[in-house]
């Protein structure tokens, strides 16, 4: 059985496809377009898949869609209904946007060059949320778990607690739009002074510069309720009939202003693009941080509850943040928990795919997904090909000489763009499509911003470690395959590794497994061998830019930049 999943006409677009129960590839379209975040109809991720499964359309059984405007259908009315005046502009572009969804047919017979009725039959939505939780639950070892699905909004739900069980997944309760965990971080990211969408791990990365001083306030903001859930006082959020993330003919999502005058009344004015940040704005920051993780906290402990099970499965755009991650298991019952690669929307394409695979068709678990190497893969022929197309001057190592060259320029202060093997599904770079440097170095973070990233001073950069020396260098051992959560580093070992070391004393690490990553496992290795610390200082290979996906876009990246050297595969292009 082969089934493509798609999420298409909303944030971060993507497409999956699974061959007899088995991941062959995933991918977000971004990688494609070069537009951060784009949310038009996949169709270049979708031909990738394609020729990544070595098929044809006819070959597909369904087209799983992570979106059903049906969902909820009769509390959409309502709430518009209770809301009559809001902006037309807005209720006019969400009704264009769900015509588009429902003409997913119309656009798979463009694609493939069918005819529109072949598909009939073929293409099934999956309810935003569930996709969610399916992306979690069935990609995770656990036969039996907890599930949480919190972000945003989609389909009218903006949180859903489950039981997965097997190969099926019970929903137990929800939250309706615009009660909104999402929404209430995202309105403060924005009075923050931080518009765009995404920004909201820009918070996360300041929080821990301030205190949680205004937490009190917040709690008058959002109210955690006794059934295990929260609702949001509405007096401080503008009405969601006025429109909260609209997309224009460029595919790119802007959000709206979330905040009223009444937030601005209570906790002062936006902060301006140019306005430099104050300590009131980290305080802030720490205690919207704070609030948030109080709420998942709150959801968690009233799911064990109900559920009295030791693992847990979470997703949804709030999976996203890092730090609240790290806490759960010292803050929950939970002792296990399991956050996919693409915890946000680009997950509902591989979410809706499995929902259809194990809950509609009943097929048996695949074996748990720890890779998020499922995309685009190029080998030294092609990359070689295109470097001496453009004139540029390489060189070409075995393994172990590639090792000490790389292991070498960093410890002599030089910062590397690697990339190896298939990229990453999802936000983070995870050794295929990475920025790496000496996590010793003081200095390092002031070198990357320097020489390549230009971000702000407050976001930290992330420690990729082995596996096995997690329990050395962190508080917590738990596996985290992909970088999804945040502990604290021993006391003793911070002065080791000063640059991947937050000003609160955490990191946001990968654990990297020997088997999932072969050559960057080995390439930490070599380090280790040398310096005696087994991390290395990785970013993500980008600059204010989706994540490279091919050869010539990281050849761009670096001539463009002050990087050291570029490794690709088994090929070195150094800076003269």
């Amino acid at each position: 059985m082969i089934i493509l999943g798609i999420n298409a006409y909303h944030a971060d677009a993507s497409a999956a496809i699974f061959v007899d129960g088995k991941l062959v590839a995933a991918i977000e379209e971004e990688r494609f377009r070069r537009v951060k975040h784009w949310a038009g109809f996949p169709e270049l991720a979708i031909q990738f898949c394609v020729q990544e499964a070595g098929i044809s359309f006819e070959d597909i059984d369904f087209f799983a869609i992570g979106r059903d405007t049906k969902a909820k259908f009769f509390k959409k009315i309502l709430y518009v209904a209770k809301n009559p005046f809001g902006n037309l502009a807005a209720i006019k572009d969400r009704l264009t946007n769900h015509k588009k969804v429902a003409s997913i047919e119309k656009q798979l017979a463009d694609l493939s060059g069918l005819k529109e009725e072949e598909f009939d039959g073929k293409v099934i939505n999956v309810e935003h949320h569930r996709s969610h939780l399916a992306s979690a639950f069935f990609a995770s070892p656990f036969k039996k778990a907890a599930c949480l699905s919190i972000d945003g909004s989609g389909d009218f739900s903006t949180t859903m607690t489950a039981i997965g069980d097997d190969n099926e997944i019970e929903v137990l309760q929800s939250v309706d739009f615009p009660h909104s965990l999402g929404i209430f971080y995202t309105a403060f990211t924005q009075l923050l002074g931080f518009p765009h969408y995404g920004d909201e791990y820009k918070v996360m990365g300041m929080a821990p510069y301030g205190e949680p001083k205004y937490l009190e306030k917040l709690k008058d903001v959002i109210h955690l309720t006794d059934d295990g859930l929260f609702k949001l006082n509405l007096k401080y959020f503008r009405k969601g009939t006025s429109g909260v993330i609209t997309y224009g003919d460029d595919h790119i999502p802007v959000v709206a202003p979330m905040f009223s005058n009444y937030m601005v009344q209570k906790f002062g004015a936006p902060r301006l693009k140019d306005e430099p940040l104050q300590q009131f704005h980290k305080d802030m920051a720490s205690s919207v941080q704070r609030m948030t993780e109080l709420t998942i906290f709150h959801i968690l402990n009233h799911l064990h509850k109900k559920t009295g099970l030791d693992a847990v499965c979470i997703a949804g755009g709030v999976a996203q943040n890092s730090v609240a991650n790290g806490k759960i298991t010292s803050n929950t019952p939970f002792k296990q928990v399991y956050i996919p690669s693409a915890g946000h929307d680009a997950g509902i394409s591989f979410g809706a795919a499995l929902y259809v695979q194990h809950q509609l068709q009943q097929m048996e678990r695949q074996e748990p997904i720890y890779t998020a190497y499922t995309g685009s893969y190029y080998n030294n022929d092609e990359i070689i090909e295109m470097l001496t197309a453009k004139g540029i001057s390489f060189t070409q190592l075995e393994d172990e000489a590639l090792y000490e060259e790389v292991t070498n320029c960093l410890i002599n202060g030089g910062v590397v763009g690697w990339m190896n093997g298939r990229a990453e599904f999802g936000p983070r770079a995870l050794g295929g499509r990475s920025i790496i440097a000496d996590p010793r170095r003081n200095d390092a973070k002031e070198l990357l911003n320097a020489k390549i990233k230009r971000r702000e001073s407050f976001r930290p950069f992330a420690p990729s470690i082995l596996k096995e020396y997690v329990n050395e260098y962190f508080e917590i051992d738990e596996p985290v395959p992909f970088m999804e959560k945040v502990f604290p580093i021993k006391k003793e070992k911070r002065s080791l590794i000063p640059a991947v070391t937050h000003v609160d004393g955490t990191g946001r690490l990968q654990s990297v497994d020997k088997e999932v990553s072969p050559k960057y496992y080995q390439l930490i290795e070599t380090f280790r061998k040398k310096t005696g610390v087994p991390i290395l200082l990785n970013t993500s290979f980008n600059e204010n830019e989706p994540i490279v996906n091919q050869p010539e876009e990281a050849l761009n990246c670096f001539l463009r930049t002050q990087m050291d050297m570029l490794v690709m595969e088994n090929i070195v292009v150094k800076r003269n």
